[in-house]
């Protein structure tokens, strides 16, 4: 379900507001805090809906579609004013197919003989890090980086390894006796207690997963009452004026507006074309995303995996991950039946990109029937299937530096850049929320002095 918001003439608003570009929840966080704080800020949207891929719908057969995987805690639920209506998820689990065998992760993995030899043999001996291979062979042991976490890391970027920078891995890496101790404490509160869903904030038995009643989309309705009329839609960004290496104004559906400031929700690598009057931003150009098709096919009964979500690193399958997200939330599909939905990766134009719904259902339901034939029988027919150009950021090591020097700022005044595809950035909700409320901060120094 996407929420229509009905925007009155933002135009007459005061002058100089802070533009917003995108009204996904990294704009709506950001345009809200602002007006927390008393200052002005219009949110830009060219669609004819807000919540980007924060969106959720439900068909008439009774299953719910989100558009992205989404990770909902409490807090966040709680934060953003929807905790009244989210339910808690009582389990969420994560398993790896392995020669016909699956593998509880982490630990499932790390119990079999061949990879814990591997990993002591690694951690004794570790070797000088340049990219991503690296990193995995020293953080997990030789096979379990050429068995699972390369493959894995290879499907989802779309890149060799060995071209990425090992920041891939320090973002996936989480401590061992943290992960004992979450299991442990999600076993016994009964709650799917998170675990490696939060950087920005500490993680514990008290934050554990919900699913809004209505769809991920509810999680916005809150923040979108509470804009008002600092949302419009259909009103395209097409340039943002720099002068004397400072944000000026901003040029909407053919009109030129006066900003103290613009924040970004773009691709950074699309943020070079919107910008006029400095070339500060032209290294982002070559910033690569890879973009991903969702598969999602229906089956009857339940629990069809071993776990909510399934890895494969089987690099002749045409997906790399299998989820069942009825299996954690049942309410997602109708009684007794279940929806699997399939990740492939792929490039903007290639065969799989334009490969037709039934084919790519085709192609998903071979692969699985590979690795459990029986379900081939319980097939109810493809469902929804969502094509994203822009699904995760790629880590490549030949931009690594200007990567990190972006993170920092965009090096124009007046110019922020947030969320997952505007800071370039593995990032989840939580960890969104959090980080646009602490960048707001910075935005309000900003125009205060500017003005």
């Amino acid at each position: 379900m996407n929420i229509a918001v009905q925007a009155p003439a933002v135009w007459r608003r005061l002058a100089r507001p802070v533009a917003v570009v995108g009204a996904g929840i990294a704009g709506l966080t950001a345009a809200f805090e602002l007006e927390r704080r008393g200052l002005r800020a219009t949110v830009f949207e060219s669609g004819r809906s807000v919540g980007g891929m924060a969106s959720s719908f439900k068909d008439a057969e009774g299953y719910t579609y989100d558009f992205g995987a989404h990770f909902v805690s409490n807090r966040l639920a709680d934060a953003m004013g929807a905790g009244t209506v989210s339910r808690t998820v009582r389990h969420y689990g994560e398993a790896v197919m392995l020669g016909g065998r699956s593998y509880g992760y982490p630990f499932g993995l790390a119990l079999s003989p061949r990879y814990a030899v591997s990993a002591v043999a690694a951690r004794l001996s570790p070797r000088p890090v340049a990219s991503a291979a690296d990193w995995f062979r020293n953080a997990y042991g030789g096979a379990l980086a050429e068995d699972v976490a390369i493959p894995l890391a290879e499907a989802w970027s779309g890149a060799p390894a060995a071209e990425l920078s090992p920041a891939v891995g320090e973002k996936l890496a989480a401590g061992v006796m943290k992960t004992l101790y979450l299991k442990a404490a999600s076993r016994l509160s009964g709650k799917a207690v998170c675990n490696g869903y939060s950087h920005e904030m500490p993680e514990s038995p008290a934050v554990y997963h919900v699913y809004p009643e209505g769809g991920v989309a509810k999680l916005l309705e809150p923040t979108v009452a509470g804009l008002s009329d600092s949302i419009a839609l259909e009103s395209r960004v097409e340039r943002i004026f720099v002068e004397n290496g400072k944000v000026a104004a901003v040029k909407v559906n053919g009109r030129e507006i006066g900003v103290s400031a613009v924040i970004s929700t773009a691709p950074v690598h699309v943020l070079p074309g919107l910008v006029e009057g400095t070339d500060a931003l032209d290294a982002l150009r070559g910033f690569r995303y890879r973009p991903m098709i969702f598969v999602n096919l229906r089956f009857e009964g339940r629990h069809l995996l071993p776990d909510t979500m399934l890895w494969v690193p089987d690099r002749t399958q045409a997906f790399f991950r299998v989820t069942e997200a009825p299996f954690s939330m049942p309410w997602l599909a109708p009684q007794g039946r279940t929806q699997l939905t399939f990740d492939i990766g792929c490039e903007v134009g290639d065969a799989w990109w334009t490969m037709p719904d039934e084919k790519l259902a085709e192609a998903c339901l071979e692969g699985l029937a590979r690795i459990y034939p029986h379900l081939r029988a319980r097939y109810l027919g493809a469902g929804g299937m969502l094509r994203t150009p822009f699904a995760y950021p790629v880590y490549l090591s030949r931009y690594e530096e200007r990567r990190r020097d972006f993170a920092r700022g965009t090096g124009v005044d007046g110019l922020y850049s947030i969320g997952r595809n505007g800071e370039f950035a593995h990032l989840l909700m939580e960890d969104i929320y959090w980080r646009t409320l602490k960048r707001m901060g910075d935005v309000a120094a900003y125009v205060g002095r500017d003005d």
